[in-house]
């Protein structure tokens, strides 16, 4: 057994000095980097936890380590409106918070979620009187911007433009898809990566041995496979992390020596599933199924089941991926191998027959029968050539030995005249032109020289000579 951290046991308290700025604060809910002090007793660790400093800020070197742009901002206290974006637990919120015990403009917090257009316009009308009265800036962090619809967004323009209000938004979905681009445009965007293990593992380390924020008034002994099991698990995200390791010390009963002892089995329990960075409507969502896609694309069957896999997990709807596994199989299949379509069909309507969890066999199934089935794209290229002539060229008029004759008059119309019935021919063909007569000699669809196409290629020739 490898012991991380043993901590003695001793009274202390879970409280903190707040942050070291000059600013004042408004908030809708805790806030610990604007001048309070964070909340004793019920406080989760995570929050306890928070940073309230960039030398305590852990991760995110690319855009808050020394000489970056945004560490000189926050140093200098010279903020433009911001957009943090990036996975949960990366930091996001907690460097919002560090620009509040940092700055000297007075800081506003809302929360998307729960608040409308009404209260937006309620900070920006004090805003605009605290910039006339004394001359003071007004920041104003939006948590989970994202979910703010277009009106509510719409009604923060003004006010971002004209400089009433320093905007700082935070977003779990890439902004470009989920902020109006007026917002986007006057914005900087800083987009945060997922932690490494080395940094969850930092941020772990110091909760056990924080004896004011964090964990270190416990006497704990936490098994080297247990702590390398909630960092792997938590798959970069800070509070998953924090909130595991302190759900396992919390419910582990104090032995002998009072010590509490962490098992590999107590962190199992405590963080029982990995993070997934995914959201049915969110960036990683588009990623994911990115990748899923050429994954078959690309022939590899490996790498298709595990994103597939990866979208179950997550729980995204098996009738959005039965319809991406069709498109592939038509879209990169093609003829080269005609029956690809066929078993994509199949799976997507098994997957309504058999449900969950069965389904996912059916289509790991699919799925490896397209990503190893022959390639083509000749299909794909063929009707986007085809309707690009649609929208760029005259429409011919349609030849007239094709025109329907069908109904009483189309004789004395000329509908049909000269038409060739093709069976009664031999091999069942016989050369006639087909397209309109600016079209005539078009060709649209060219055969790959793969799977079953070498033979469609084979034959086309044979009926074009």
């Amino acid at each position: 057994m490898a012991e991380v951290n043993l901590f003695t046991h001793g009274g202390g308290r879970d409280s903190a000095p707040g942050g070291a700025g000059t600013g004042t604060s408004s908030s809708r809910g805790p806030d610990p980097g604007a001048g309070g002090r964070i909340p004793e007793g019920n406080a989760p660790l995570a929050f306890r936890m928070r940073p309230r400093t960039l030398d305590e800020f852990v991760g995110q070197e690319h855009i808050v380590g020394p000489g970056r742009l945004l560490r000189r901002a926050i140093e200098a206290d010279r903020l433009s409106s911001l957009i943090f974006y990036g996975p949960p637990g990366t930091g996001k919120t907690t460097l919002a918070y560090i620009i509040a015990g940092k700055t000297r403009s007075h800081f506003e917090r809302l929360n998307a979620v729960t608040s409308g257009v009404a209260d937006i316009r309620k900070v920006i009308e004090a805003a605009a009187e605290r910039l006339a009265a004394s001359k003071q800036r007004t920041i104003l962090f939006i948590d989970e911007i994202h979910r703010f619809n277009r009106a509510q967004q719409d009604a923060l323009l003004p006010a971002v433009e004209d400089g009433t209000i320093i905007l700082i938004g935070a977003t779990t979905e890439n902004p470009f898809f989920e902020v109006n681009s007026p917002l986007i445009s006057r914005s900087r965007i800083f987009k945060l990566e997922p932690l490494t293990d080395e940094h969850v593992a930092m941020i772990l380390r110091r909760a056990l041995d924080d004896r004011e924020r964090g964990l270190g008034n416990y006497r704990i002994e936490i098994d080297e496979d247990a702590f390398r099991h909630i960092v792997d698990v938590a798959n970069g995200d800070a509070r998953a992390a924090l909130n595991a390791i302190e759900l396992a010390v919390i419910t582990t009963q104090p032995g002998e020596g009072g010590v509490r002892h962490i098992t590999l089995e107590v962190a199992e329990e405590s963080i029982q599933r990995r993070a997934l960075r995914y959201d049915k409507q969110g960036d990683n969502h588009y990623d994911t199924v990115s990748a899923f896609i050429k994954s078959m694309r690309g022939s590899d069957p490996d790498a298709a089941v595990y994103w597939l896999a990866r979208m179950i997990e997550a729980g995204e709807d098996p009738r959005f991926i039965a319809r991406r596994l069709v498109i592939c199989a038509s879209e990169d299949v093609g003829n080269a191998d005609p029956h690809a379509l066929l078993v994509a069909t199949a799976a997507a309507q098994a997957v309504d027959f058999v449900g969950w969890p069965e389904a996912s066999i059916v289509l790991a199934q699919a799925v490896i029968y397209v990503a190893t089935a022959p390639k083509s794209n000749a299909s794909y290229l063929a009707i986007n050539a085809a309707k690009k002539d649609v929208e760029d060229m005259r429409s011919g008029d349609v030849p007239v030995h094709l025109r329907d004759a069908s109904y009483r008059g189309a004789a004395r119309l000329g509908h049909g005249k000269g038409y060739k019935y093709p069976h009664d021919y031999p091999g069942h063909h016989v050369p006639q032109d087909y397209l309109p007569e600016n079209l005539r000699g078009k060709v649209y669809y060219t055969p790959s020289d793969n799977g079953y196409e070498i033979k469609i290629k084979e034959r086309l020739e044979r009926l074009r000579r």
